[in-house]
């Protein structure tokens, strides 16, 4: 499940990332239009600024500001910054494997099979989702027409 800190993220960066490239935006400007809480939100952003997802930058112009372009930027990169593996369990995670502790036989546990699965298709398609996408409307489908009979 998403954290509400994970949440605050995404629209922290949602912010920066509908600014014009390279522009900041101070701390109380994103806790007001992400919406989130100003002090929960400094801890947020410091924690993207120690993996490089944002930069900040003293003085009269100073901020936050995308650390690289939004398109650039995945989900999967922002939820693992802040609430850690994807995986639903230490033995089918790419970046904190472990044996699970009650496992006998890793090889033979039918439940890691379905969590490998689960697994995949959520990284294939957080990693394959930019900041960029999110703030790109969707197309519009045109709707069939269908003669009158």
């Amino acid at each position: 499940m998403l954290s509400q800190k994970a949440r605050y993220a995404l629209r922290a960066l949602y912010v920066l990332a509908a600014r014009p490239p390279g522009s900041t935006a101070l701390i109380g400007e994103i806790a007001k239009e992400a919406p989130a809480p100003r002090k929960f939100l400094e801890q947020i952003l410091l924690e993207l600024k120690h993996r490089g997802i944002v930069h900040s930058q003293r003085g009269k112009h100073g901020g936050y500001r995308l650390g690289r372009p939004a398109d650039r930027i995945s989900f999967a990169e922002v939820i693992r910054a802040i609430d850690g593996p994807l995986a639903l369990s230490p033995c089918v995670s790419v970046t904190a494997y472990r044996r699970c502790d009650d496992c006998p036989d890793e090889t033979a546990c039918i439940t890691r099979g379905v969590l490998l699965a689960v697994r995949d298709a959520t990284a294939d398609i957080l990693e394959s989702r930019s900041l960029a996408d999110a703030l790109t409307p969707p197309k519009r489908q045109r709707r069939a027409t269908h003669p009158a009979d």
